[in-house]
C-alpha cells in the first residue's frame, strides 16, 4: 500500500485510482507508513532514546505512548550536527541529501529541515495528482501552454557541503522537474533556464516576455503564491514598454538581461523573429487607463489562475479578482511545507473560502493536537519568546479519528527524521473523502500581535481588516497589502496596522483623498472585530492604546519583499509577514508613511 521510488510516479487515471485506493484505506496506510519509518530508523540515536529494545510488533503503540511531541528547538541540535558533517544515524538511517530552508518570514530565521532522496518521489507523486484532478473539471488543457511564474533562490552550503535550499528550488533543479517535457500538461511558456536564473528580476522579465509572446496559447496562469503572481503584474506595469520593444524587434534588452543562459534560451525558443503586430496588440492593452481585467485581456484563452490563496494569501483575492475582472476561477491545488507535502484539493474550482485539502496518508504519518470545537484556542507567542506548552504524547489524535468541525494543530512524523513534529499550522476538519479527512487551513499558530494579555492571531487580524477595508469602497479604493506590529514605544502600547492603498486606475498618490475621519472609522472597525481579550484590554483595563492605521507610499510592500529576499527569504515562498518584528523592516515601513489615524473611540466590550 505504501509506495516508494518509481512506484510513486502515477499519472492520469492511474493517479486518480491510486488516490482512491489510498484514501479508502487511510488507516491501514498510516499504520504501514509509521511501521516503515520506525523499522528504517529504529537504530538512530534519537529513536534509541525512547525505543531501544522494543520488539517490532510493539513499535507503533510504544511510539505513541513514549515518543514526545517536538518543536524545532528539540531537533535543531541533531540538524546542526548533520550540517557539520556527523554522518552517523542521528535521526534517519537514510543519507541526508540536502537541507531544506523554510521561508523564514513568519517565525524569524529560516529553519533547516533534513531531506532524503526518496522525498522527491513523494513530492512528485503529489504533483502528478494535480492535473488529473483538474481535468475532471476543465478539458483541453493539453492543447495549449501554462504560464507559471516559478523562481529559484541561490543555494547555500552547510559546513560539511550539503546543499541548503528551499523545497521549491530543490524540486525545480531535480530530474523530476527537468524530465517533465514528455507530459503535454507541462508545456510551460518559460524556458527552464529562465526559471533557474538566480536573478529574480531577470527571471521575471524573461518569464513575462515568454508569456506575452505565447499569449494566445496560454490556457493556465499562476505562481506558487498569490503574492508572487501580483508581484508579476506590478512588474509588468513598470516594464511593459521594454517588453513590447523586445517583441517588436525580436531582440532582448541586453542592459536588462545579462544572464547568458537566459539569453540563449530566449533566442532559441521565444524570440525567434520580430513580431511587431503582437507588440502592437500588447501595447494597446497595457496603455489602457485602467488595468482592471488586464489578465483576461492579455491572456484571453486562460481558464483559471492557480496559486495558494488560503491563510494569509486570502488577502490577495480581491486584487486577483480585480486584475482578472472576476471572470477567472482562482484555483488552489495543494497543501505543502518544507517539512512535508501533505495533500491536495479535490475540488479545485470551489470558492476560495471553501478550499479544503485531503491529506494523503502515504506522505508521512499525521497526528493532531486537539484545539476544540470553536476558534477560541490560545495562540502562543513565538517559540523564541515563550516556551511552547508541552503536549502529552497520549493527547494526540490519529488522522482517521479527527472530528468534523473541530480544530487541530498538525503534527507530522517523516521518513527524513522528524518525529511527532509540530508544524505550527491550525486546521479545521471540513469533511472526509473516503477514510481521509479534509482540512481547511486556518492560520499559523505563532503569528500574533500582543501588547498585554491580548493575543491576536492571524485569522482574527485578517477578519477584522476584511471588515474595515469595506469602508474604502465608496472612495473607489482597494487595500493592496497590509502588515502590523505591536508598538511598545507608547504608554500604553498599541497595535499599528500598515496599509497600502490603490485606486482602480492603478497605484497613485491619492491616499490623502480619503477623509481622515474615514481612516479613524477604519481603525474602529478593526478593533470591533478583534477578540474579547483585546477589547477588554482596550476598554476596561486601558492596558492597550487606540489602534493606529498608517498609510504607506505605493510600492512600499514590494520594497519590504525585496528586504526580506535580501535577508534570505525565497521569492517563491515569500509571504508578507502579518506581524513585523524586525527593526530594520519596521524602519523601512515607517520611512514610507504619509498619513496615519487612530481609533477615535473604544470598542464595544461585553463581559
Amino acid at each position: 500500500m505504501v509506495m516508494d521510488g518509481k512506484k510513486l510516479e502515477y499519472k492520469g487515471e492511474k493517479a486518480l485510482k491510486e488516490l482512491e485506493k489510498l484514501t479508502a484505506n487511510a488507516a491501514e496506510v498510516q499504520e504501514e507508513v509509521l511501521k516503515m519509518i520506525l523499522t528504517q530508523n529504529k537504530g538512530t540515536e534519537y529513536l534509541n532514546k525512547y525505543m531501544a529494545g522494543v520488539e517490532s510488533k510493539s513499535q507503533v503503540p510504544h511510539f505513541k505512548r513514549c515518543v514526545p511531541v517536538t518543536t524545532y528547538k528539540d531537533v535543531r541540535p541533531y540538524i546542526q550536527r548533520i550540517a557539520n558533517g556527523d554522518n552517523s544515524n542521528l535521526i534517519t538511517s537514510q543519507p541526508v541529501t540536502e537541507m531544506l530552508c523554510s521561508s523564514g518570514t513568519s517565525a524569524g530565521e529560516p529553519k533547516l529541515m533534513p531531506s532524503i532522496e526518496e522525498d522527491l518521489d513523494r513530492r512528485t507523486f503529489l504533483y502528478n495528482l494535480i492535473m488529473p484532478i483538474i481535468n475532471q473539471y476543465v478539458g483541453g488543457l493539453d492543447e495549449g501552454k501554462a504560464m507559471f511564474l516559478y523562481f529559484v533562490k541561490a543555494e547555500m552550503s552547510t559546513p560539511c557541503g550539503l546543499p541548503a535550499r528551499t523545497v521549491l528550488t530543490s524540486f525545480y533543479k531535480s530530474q523530476h522537474f527537468k524530465n517533465r517535457s514528455h507530459d503535454p500538461y507541462n508545456d510551460f511558456t518559460s524556458p527552464d533556464q529562465t526559471i533557474l536564473c538566480y536573478d529574480s528580476n531577470q527571471s521575471m522579465y524573461c518569464q513575462l516576455l515568454a508569456g506575452l509572446v505565447f499569449r494566445h496559447q496560454v490556457l493556465r496562469l499562476g505562481a506558487v503564491f498569490a503574492s508572487a503572481f501580483l508581484r508579476a503584474i506590478s512588474f509588468l506595469e513598470r516594464n511593459w514598454r521594454k517588453l513590447c520593444q523586445d517583441i517588436r524587434t525580436g531582440k532582448l534588452d541586453h542592459a536588462m538581461i545579462t544572464d547568458a543562459q537566459c539569453q540563449s534560451a530566449m533566442y532559441s525558443s521565444v524570440l525567434l523573429r520580430p513580431q511587431p503586430l503582437v507588440a502592437d496588440e500588447i501595447e494597446s492593452i497595457c496603455s489602457s487607463k485602467s488595468w482592471k481585467g488586464i489578465v483576461r485581456r492579455l491572456w484571453p484563452k486562460a481558464k483559471y489562475i492557480e496559486a495558494v490563496i488560503t491563510g494569509s494569501m486570502s488577502q490577495y483575492i480581491p486584487s486577483l479578482e480585480y486584475y482578472s475582472d472576476g471572470k477567472l476561477p482562482l484555483v488552489c491545488t495543494m497543501y505543502a511545507s518544507s517539512e512535508c507535502y501533505f495533500g491536495v484539493n479535490l475540488k479545485p474550482f470551489c470558492k476560495p473560502a471553501d478550499v479544503s485539502f485531503t491529506l494523503l496518508p502515504n506522505m508521512g504519518h499525521f497526528e493532531f493536537i486537539p484545539l476544540g470545537e470553536s476558534a477560541t484556542w490560545s495562540i502562543d507567542l513565538d517559540e523564541e519568546e515563550e516556551e511552547e506548552e508541552e503536549v502529552p504524547p497520549n493527547k494526540l489524535v490519529d488522522l482517521v479519528h479527527v472530528r468534523v468541525g473541530c480544530y487541530y494543530e498538525l503534527v507530522v512524523t517523516t521518513f527524513a527524521g522528524l518525529y511527532r513534529y509540530r508544524i505550527g499550522d491550525v486546521l479545521q476538519v471540513t469533511g472526509f473523502h473516503n477514510q481521509a479527512p479534509q482540512f481547511r487551513f486556518i492560520c499559523r499558530r505563532n503569528v500574533v500581535l500582543s501588547v498585554d494579555n491580548d493575543k491576536t492571531n492571524e485569522e482574527d487580524l485578517h477578519k477584522s481588516i476584511t471588515a474595515a477595508k469595506k469602508l474604502l469602497e465608496p472612495y473607489n479604493a482597494l487595500l493592496v497589502e497590509y502588515t502590523s506590529c505591536a508598538d511598545a514605544s507608547t504608554v500604553p502600547g498599541h497595535y499599528v496596522i500598515y496599509w497600502e492603498i490603490a485606486y482602480n486606475n492603478g497605484l497613485v498618490d491619492e491616499a490623502f483623498a480619503i477623509d481622515p475621519t474615514v481612516l479613524q472609522e477604519c481603525c474602529a472597525a478593526v478593533e470591533e472585530r478583534l477578540d474579547y481579550t483585546y477589547r477588554r484590554c482596550r476598554t476596561l483595563d486601558k492596558s492597550v492604546g487606540p489602534l493606529e492605521i498608517r498609510i504607506v507610499e505605493a510600492g512600499t510592500f514590494e520594497s519590504l519583499m525585496d528586504f526580506f529576499i535580501n535577508q534570505g527569504a525565497s521569492i517563491n515562498q515569500y509571504k508578507t509577514p502579518r506581524c513585523i518584528k524586525s527593526k530594520a523592516a519596521l524602519k523601512l515601513l515607517n520611512s514610507n508613511v504619509k498619513a496615519s489615524s487612530f481609533s477615535s473611540r473604544d470598542p464595544c466590550w461585553n463581559p
